[in-house]
């Protein structure tokens, strides 16, 4: 914890801030990544969120409390964005949340850097049919590996409230490769 007390003085400090960004990139920027395009599955979308994130985390680290992890900070940032981009996307396309669902898997299905099977794209499908905050907690269980409390931390919502989403979820999916 103390390394990260370290970086966070250091990105606090107007003359350390850009050298202590670019570690903080280095240790985060894959894992962001990765969350991010869990959740809107293209890989163009994902460097633009992620590049507006890492905007956002740079002109927003001084207001940084040390309530949570900064971890966890910075995953709600790349989390919000990534939702906001779905919003977006769904008003911009003029479709309801459900069928934006729908595009996506259909985009995933044409993206050439996308590297899962034909297991892998079920899942996707499944996921998709699960209403957005279960597909979040799914995603970030499943996929990173994340404990709750970091979660908690993330999503600011309850350990318990998290675990339950997480069984709906599993559940919903379980039925839905059973149909399939």
């Amino acid at each position: 914890m103390s390394n990260e007390n370290s970086l966070l003085d250091r990105l606090q400090n107007n003359d350390t801030k850009h050298e202590a960004f670019r570690e903080l990139i280095s240790l985060y920027q894959e894992r962001l990544y990765m969350h991010i395009r869990t959740i809107v599955l293209n890989h163009d979308d994902t460097d633009d969120i992620l590049q507006e994130s890492l905007i956002k985390i740079y002109q927003n680290i001084d207001t940084f409390k040390g309530h949570s992890q900064l971890f966890s900070w910075m995953y709600r940032i790349a989390t919000n964005q990534a939702l906001d981009f779905l919003k977006q996307k769904s008003r911009k396309l003029n479709i309801q949340e459900g069928e934006l669902n729908e595009y996506l898997i259909d985009q995933l299905e044409a993206d050439s850097l996308f590297d899962g099977d034909e297991a892998e794209l079920l899942l996707q499908k499944a996921i998709a049919t699960l209403p957005q905050k279960q597909q979040l907690v799914f995603k970030m269980k499943y996929y990173e590996d994340l404990d709750y409390q970091s979660m908690s931390e993330i999503l600011d919502t309850s350990v318990g409230a998290l675990k339950a989403s997480y069984h709906h979820a599993v559940k919903k999916i379980e039925l839905f490769l059973q149909a399939n």
